[in-house]
């Protein structure tokens, strides 16, 4: 069994700053890519950031600049730290890994970020 946990979400007010948190747990042995994901009321579920177990890094247009994802591979977490935050970014943000050999993909429950004055 593999978890995925979320943490850090919250109400926040417009150019505040907030830092999410992702750990993995359960049978695992490696994580190839993990990243953050969010989904706003009424729209799709879209890619926010990623990190490659390199540590290479690919970020949403939306939010370069502003956001940054971090990597901690001996504790299997991954962190987003979200600065400059805008009412626009509300949503809920997801962690997702993909696990080797077969690239099985898992989802966190997710985390509540609302920014609003």
């Amino acid at each position: 069994q593999v978890q995925v946990v979320e943490s850090g979400g919250g109400l926040v007010q417009p150019g505040g700053s907030l830092k999410l948190s992702c750990a993995a747990s359960g049978s695992i042995f490696s994580i190839n890519d993990m990243g953050w994901y969010r989904q706003a009321p009424g729209n799709e579920r879209e890619l926010v950031a990623s990190v490659t177990g390199a540590g290479i890094t690919d970020y949403a247009n939306s939010v370069k600049g502003r956001f940054t994802i971090s990597r901690e591979n001996t504790k299997n977490t991954i962190y987003l730290q979200m600065n400059n935050l805008k009412p626009e970014d509300t949503a809920v943000y997801y962690c997702r890994i993909d696990v080797p050999p077969n690239g099985m993909v898992y989802w966190g429950k997710g985390t509540l970020v609302t920014v609003s004055s």
